[in-house]
């Protein structure tokens, strides 16, 4: 792979700004820029000095960014070059159109900068991956034909050259499921650590004033108390007040306030322990200081997730509240990871939810009703692993669906409301990550049970790197992904 300060990419676009903010940009992360403003200029410009990757307008006066993607892939000096479009349409025809020209991206407008460079990134590594690829195919090309022209000489190489031919093949093959792979992971580690940035000093920020809150109000208690014997106090020695005192006992109803005011403390009171509580559940779910394996309770891990997600659990309108029975068993302390076990609970816990709330919205619109449930049931299996059962009573997994439930990138869910990630890294986690298992008891219209399954102890890990993020260059972008959770 190149370093990024020796990539040169053009900027076709008819707007100065863009121009302008985009070259900035790539400039700043170490790339070679140039410009144009019109496809035509862009043509000329490539036939003289060719860049490595083009970002290219759709709309543009003269021939617009379409015509000009088909020109250049129709010329074969051009053709590599890869393309990526950059627009304000959001329109799936448009999008279709421009990836069967030839482009391998789009770029919407207004640019997210970290987004954009993230892209720019990985779509120059898989260019170089591309290229250096090509050279291999190429000078195992020139190797079979030399073999071949010495067939006659060397009948006994004819063997090893058909091996050699097929462990190209093979390593090629592995080559691209390992790149597959290493993009799963590389979104996957950029998400947990926003997350875990995010959980970690939402947690910190109100932790210190909640506990000196909490911890005035015992103070505040007992000052008021003895303000209002005080005041008892000077009722029983005075008890023919002054008119002034009287009046302004009645207007702030004086026994009213001796009732209620203790009660509005006690009030308060458990108002902040609730959210010392959430507080709590924030750094058990994210677990960011802990990036080694340790032993922790599976159950406080359950419980922060199901705390994180309690709103997508109540009754909301036409749609009643989801059930959530525990069935905890007696486990012992398990060495996990336990933030990237606390993500797995997360993705299956959110995929029975968004499963219960389809099925609860076909129901109505038929006139039917649904009780959703969601059960969790753990227990200690062959005396060294522990199962934790997830099972939902919503509208089951089809044997198809089932086969490929894991498979990176494919998702049932509508355009925009899943990557097809979240299933794809939960089994990488259990299964890699912890040297357990993973898998999926479902049928059409009998709910689903995800089991997952992992050692009490984890006595040697696989791969220690397993998560490393790869860096794509010198100045590698962390992508600030939102969604919390990529689901299947």
């Amino acid at each position: 792979m190149q370093n990024s300060q020796t990539n040169f990419i053009l900027i076709v676009d008819d707007t100065p700004t863009n121009l302008e903010v985009l070259s900035e940009a790539l400039t700043d992360a170490g790339f070679d820029v140039a410009v144009a403003t019109s496809g035509e200029s862009a043509i000329k410009q490539i036939e003289y000095e060719p860049p490595e990757l083009i970002l290219l307008d759709v709309m543009m006066p003269g021939i617009d960014g379409f015509e000009t993607c088909r020109r250049l892939k129709a010329n074969h000096k051009t053709k590599h070059i890869p393309i990526i479009f950059m627009t304000a349409l959001a329109d799936t025809v448009d999008k279709v159109k421009g990836l069967s020209l030839g482009a391998v991206d789009y770029i919407t407008k207004p640019f997210q900068q970290a987004e954009a460079l993230a892209r720019i990134q990985i779509h120059l590594q898989l260019q170089n991956f591309s290229v250096a690829l090509e050279k291999q195919n190429t000078r195992l090309q020139q190797e079979i034909e030399e073999r071949v022209a010495a067939e006659l000489a060397l009948q006994k190489l004819t063997q090893e050259l058909e091996q050699r031919v097929e462990d190209r093949t093979k390593e090629l093959s592995q080559a691209i499921h390992d790149l597959q792979k290493a993009q799963v992971k590389l979104i996957q580690a950029e998400k947990l650590a926003t997350l875990g940035q995010l959980v970690a000093g939402v947690a910190h920020e109100i932790n210190n004033p909640v506990n000196f809150i909490h911890g005035n109000l015992q103070h505040a208690s007992c000052y008021i108390e003895d303000l209002l014997e005080l005041i008892n106090l000077y009722q029983t020695q005075f008890p023919n007040s002054t008119p002034e005192i009287t009046k302004k006992s009645k207007e702030i109803d004086l026994e009213f306030l001796r009732l209620d005011l203790p009660k509005i403390v006690s009030s308060m009171a458990v108002g902040t322990q609730r959210i010392q509580e959430i507080v709590q559940s924030f750094r058990n779910f994210s677990r960011h200081d802990e990036a080694e394996v340790k032993k922790v309770n599976i159950h406080d891990g359950l419980n922060s997730t199901l705390m994180l997600i309690d709103h997508r659990l109540k009754t909301k309108p036409g749609y009643p509240a989801i059930q959530v029975i525990k069935e905890y068993g007696n486990l012992p302390p398990v060495e996990c990871f336990a933030g990237k076990m606390n993500q797995v609970f997360m993705n299956i816990l959110s995929n029975a939810i968004d499963a219960l709330e389809e099925l609860m919205g076909d129901m109505q619109s038929f006139g039917h009703s649904l009780s959703p449930m969601i059960r969790i049931h753990t227990e200690v299996v062959g005396g060294d692993r522990i199962a934790i059962r997830i099972a939902d009573n919503g509208p089951g997994i089809s044997e198809a669906v089932q086969k490929r439930v894991f498979d990176p990138f494919f998702t049932t869910k509508p355009a925009g409301k899943g990557t097809g990630l979240g299933m794809s890294i939960s089994h990488q986690i259990v299964v890699e990550k912890h040297g357990g298992s993973l898998y999926c008891i479902s049928s059409l219209g009998k709910g689903a049970e995800f089991i997952i399954e992992i050692p009490i102890q984890q006595v040697q890990l696989s791969d220690p790197s397993w998560w490393e993020s790869p860096d794509l260059s010198q100045n590698s972008i962390h992508s600030q992904t939102s969604p919390l959770i990529a689901q299947i």
